[in-house]
């Protein structure tokens, strides 16, 4: 069984072998073997496996000169470690490399043979098997370049435990432990890179990008953490595609036709280069510009895209590009390849033939074959492309410094270095190995491995735990993942002025380790979009909206496409493209623009405004003519229409008078807490003063006027000091009220927002309403009863007669106060002030023209009524006017009893009233009342009363003897009724003069 499987394996081998000429892969013997994975070439030439006859290995084609110099850099390392009095004495690193054609397929044909041979070694075959060139293990694998390639190479050996180390697959998905156990890498994974590309769309402010990525391990995966990431940034993909370097023309086509159709500039790509090499060919067949490419480090410097007949297309390309590092010696290194000196390398001979475009006779290849070169840049993939055409043959004296090719572009290492770091990487792992000490190593009870023995798994185990520093005074070592983080350059593609070839002109950097938020630099000055443009291309759905706006969602359409809609009132946007406006402050407001927050305007009932002039003006003036009519009063103080009028009383009145125009200055000017607690109360009190004064002189005046018989009581009644007592009594409920009300809920300042919105009104908020209802309730309950008894009065004597001049004032005072309601009620703001101000004036104006104008323009112009006659007379002629009316109601009273009694004809003292009734203005007031006093007896006198002129005629007859007792009775109580009224009448002639 042994045996069958040794031959089994060594078939395995021979075949792989066999299939693996001299001359495609790279080999050296040495004591421990490293494998190496390259792609040499670009892909593999299409056939048609038709399996008639037995399969045979595809051929690959077009020369990729970057995959050449990547293998040169692993050779150069070994011989420099093998080299080293330091890493690794006395022993010997050898190589076996090949080719993968950057295909699936080549690179497990190449890993097959890394396998057999660990497993031929791993049976321990050595005692059956005479194998005299006997190669030993491959204990670890540098590569491979794309993803997609290493995915499928991890999980072979892993199967196997052997290390694999790679310089170029970046694929997130590779970190996965659980799958691919063995891997690990020198190059960053596209986590951070995919990351790197939001930020990069983030900074320039696109929103509307589309993408593209390759269909295998490397592109999906990459593209779709750059979604996410894009997610989080409010970055919208307009269209997403997957593209192959074995995609048929229609497929090709259709991805071309999305992308001249979509609006969105830029183009976000996940691709090798020989995968993106397709479709950039056909967008420049349809030369498609305009577009903005986002390029990956897998073809950001691809010599296969960065051509100058495509620059036109893809001229406005950024990209990504590792870290550069340095590898002293690599230059000469690089020289000195010939076939004929290269000779453990199988690969030089085609190398030299792909150069020089010609061919060496002792070549494997029957038939030469034309190639064409394409120049590029050390991260580039130049590639070389047969054809039948015949070449001349190489002389072999050739120089290689006399053709520029990507080979010797090494200004900025890349690729290369990280392939030198992953050979440095397994040479220290061994090196661990070697100085290891018993008891302190990594494996059961710290035992250490045998260097000569050394197994793929052992090295692995090191490299996990790998810490070193590099040439370039870096620290190595790779995480949980089996990653190292790395720096990305990024990079804008220009046209050379000297040679017209692409040239990357390096304008920032991404600095993982930096903060999130401080790892993008980008210098914008050296960025030329479409190699001459400094200005950003615009790649959003909708045009940017400008401060004062936000933006608004399109049903149906992604967040990226919006419509600008204005702030609302209120609120503003002081950046472009707002999501959402902010609302200003409480006391801002936002400007006719609604880019910012201004101050709210603040009205109140202001002094300096137009309205607060004239409002103060009047009260001003009010102030002045009560002054004026009480300057007047108080220098005529001894005249009759002065005393007639209860002088102390209209003292009292013009100083209430006073004190309510002067209330109205508290309504105007800012309100504060004290002015809003003093002007209702000092408005309600001032107001109930005065008609307190009114009422009193009112009711006095009617109850002299109505007294049958002044009595001493009436006299103690109507004195002055009770006068004051009730105007005090009146005056101090009103004051309670006003004390319960600043005591329970004080009027206080507020500034009012909810009124309008761009203006705050500082207005008193009244604490109580219901205290202020009750203010104007018992004011306008004081000035009902006044109109009341001003109303009952109004038939006095012209000089006591004031009760039509305070009806007529009460009336003006209800119709102020009650259309003083509904204004209060409906106005708002600095109106309300202005409101209950005009009502205040307005009713103190009408007390003060309807009681005093009249008597001032007496004393003032028509002293002649004002003296003691003309008083008497006008108190003398309503005495008349009152006895008239009684005796003529006893006369009816007496006839109507005469009547009924049958009547008698004697000779009795008589008492006849002869009326007529005539429409002739009545007679004129006596010239003095002494002289009527006189006439009261034994003469007659017409006396006006209602519409009609009365003869009073009072004389005595000589008794007739034959007179009846009950006649003599009625005359007797006659006269004693007139001699009654008498007495009253000359009492009320000589009040005024009391």
């Amino acid at each position: 069984m042994t045996s069958y499987s040794c031959c089994l394996i060594l078939l395995l081998f021979t075949w792989n072998t066999a299939a693996y000429g001299p001359n495609q892969r790279a080999q050296k013997k040495g004591d421990i073997i490293l494998g190496g994975l390259f792609p040499i070439h670009f892909g593999v030439a299409a056939k048609d496996q038709d399996l008639k006859s037995r399969p045979e290995s595809v051929e690959c084609i077009r020369y990729n000169f970057r995959g050449f110099r990547w293998l040169q850099a692993m050779i150069f390392a070994i011989e420099e470690i093998n080299s080293s009095p330091t890493l690794l004495p006395n022993m010997t690193l050898g190589y076996r490399i090949f080719d993968t054609c950057n295909t699936v397929s080549k690179a497990l044909e190449a890993t097959l043979s890394f396998v057999a041979q660990n497993k031929i070694d791993s049976l321990n075959l050595d005692e059956f098997c005479n194998c005299s060139e006997h190669i030993p293990s491959t204990i670890a694998v540098v590569g491979a370049t794309g993803s997609g390639i290493s995915t499928a190479v991890a999980n072979l050996l892993g199967l196997f435990y052997i290390p694999q180390v790679s310089y170029a697959s970046s694929s997130r998905l590779l970190s996965n432990k659980n799958q691919f156990k063995s891997f690990l890498r020198t190059i960053p994974n596209d986590e951070h890179q995919a990351t790197a590309m939001a930020d990069i769309i983030e900074y320039f402010r696109w929103n509307w990008v589309g993408t593209i990525a390759a269909d295998d391990d490397y592109g999906r995966p990459g593209i779709e953490k750059f979604r996410e990431e894009a997610e989080e940034r409010d970055i919208c993909i307009d269209f997403s595609e997957l593209i192959s370097q074995y995609s048929d023309e229609e497929e090709i086509q259709q991805v071309v036709e999305v992308i001249q159709n979509s609006t969105a500039r830029v183009i976000v790509v996940f691709s090798s280069g020989p995968d993106l090499e397709p479709l950039i060919k056909e967008i420049v067949r349809r030369n498609i510009t305009g577009k903005i490419w986002l390029a990956s480090e897998a073809w950001a410097s691809s010599s296969l895209i960065a051509m100058p007949e495509f620059f036109r297309v893809i001229g406005s390309t950024i990209g990504f590009a590792l870290k550069a590092g340095q590898i002293p010696g690599f230059r000469e290194f690089l020289q000195k390849v010939h076939p004929k000196k290269s000779t453990n390398n199988g690969f030089a001979k085609e190398f030299w033939e792909e150069t020089f475009n010609c061919y060496l006779p002792d070549g494997s290849k029957n038939s030469p074959a034309s190639t064409s070169f394409h120049k590029g840049h050390e991260e580039g993939l130049g590639a070389g492309n047969g054809t039948s055409a015949f070449r001349p043959p190489c002389t072999g004296d050739e120089n290689i410094t006399s053709v520029e090719t990507p080979y010797m572009d090494y200004t900025h290492l890349r690729i290369s270095y990280n392939v030198y770091l992953a050979v440095y990487s397994i040479a220290h792992a061994l090196q661990d190995i070697y100085t290891c000490t018993p008891g302190k190593g990594l494996f059961t009870n710290g035992s250490c491995a045998d260097i000569k023995k050394v197994e793929a798994w052992q090295v692995l185990k090191h490299l996990r735990h790998l810490n070193f520093t590099n040439n370039m005074g870096e620290q190595v070592d790779f995480d949980e993942f089996g990653d190292l983080v790395g720096n990305y350059s990024i990079i804008n593609w220009h046209l050379s002025p000297e040679d017209g070839s692409v040239v990357f002109e390096e304008v920032g950097h991404y600095n993982v380790y930096a903060k999130k938020g401080e790892r993008l630099f980008i210098n914008e000055n050296k960025i030329l979009w479409g190699g001459f443009s400094k200005e950003v291309p615009f790649s959003n759905c909708s045009r940017d909206c400008l401060p004062g706006t936000r933006k608004g969602i399109i049903e149906g359409e992604p967040t990226c496409c919006f419509e600008c809609v204005d702030c609302p009132d209120g609120e503003y946007s002081d950046e472009t493209d707002a999501s959402a406006c902010d609302k200003c402050p409480e006391d801002y407001w936002s400007n006719e623009n609604h880019t910012s927050c201004i101050p709210k305007q603040i009205e109140f009932l202001a002094w300096t405004e137009p309205f607060g002039i004239a409002l103060t003006l009047f009260a001003v003036l009010g102030i002045f003519l009560t002054s004026f009519v009480l300057g007047v009063f108080t220098k005529f103080r001894n005249t009759p229409i002065v005393k007639a009028t209860n002088r102390e009383l209209s003292y009292l009145l013009l100083f209430s008078l006073l004190c309510c125009f002067s209330s109205s200055l508290f309504f105007i000017g800012e309100p504060q807490n004290w002015t809003c607690r003093l002007r209702q109360p000092a408005f309600g009190i001032s107001f109930v003063l005065c008609i307190s004064c009114i009422l009193v002189k009112t009711n006095r005046v009617l109850l002299v006027f109505e007294a049958k018989i002044p009595t001493s009581l009436h006299r103690k009644w109507w004195g002055l000091n009770l006068q004051f007592l009730l105007v005090f009594l009146c005056t101090f409920v009103q004051i309670v009220i006003c004390v319960i009300w600043l005591y329970t809920a004080p009027p206080s300042s507020y500034r009012n927002h909810e009124l309008e919105d761009e203006i705050i009104f500082i207005t008193c908020h009244e604490g109580s309403l219901m205290a202020l209802g009750f203010l104007i309730g018992y004011t306008c309950l004081l000035a009902a009863i006044c109109f009341f008894f001003a109303f009952k009065s109004r038939k006095l004597p012209e000089n006591f007669n004031e009760a039509k001049f305070i009806t007529f004032s009460m009336l003006i005072f209800f119709i102020v106060w009650i259309s003083f309601i509904p204004a209060y009620a409906s106005t708002y703001g600095k109106f309300v002030s202005a409101v209950e101000v005009i009502a205040i004036l307005a009713a103190s104006f009408g007390l003060l023209a309807c009681i005093f104008f009249n008597k001032v323009y007496i004393i003032l112009f028509k002293p002649s009524r004002n003296t003691i006659e003309e008083v008497r007379c006008s108190t003398a002629a309503h005495a008349f006017k009152v006895a008239a009316r009684a005796t003529l109601r006893r006369s009816n009273v007496s006839r109507k009893r005469s009547n009924s009694l049958g009547g008698s004809t004697g000779s009795t003292p008589s008492s006849s009233i002869s009326s007529k009734s005539n429409h002739e203005d009545p007679f004129p007031l006596p010239a003095c009342a002494e002289r009527q006093r006189q006439q009261q007896r034994g003469c007659k006198q017409k006396v006006s009363f209602g519409s009609g002129t009365v003869t009073l005629s009072l004389s005595f007859e000589e008794p007739q003897k034959n007179a009846m007792a009950n006649r003599n009775t009625k005359r007797r109580n006659s006269l004693e009724a007139q001699n009654s009224d008498d007495s009253l009448m000359r009492h009320r002639a000589l009040l005024p003069l009391q």
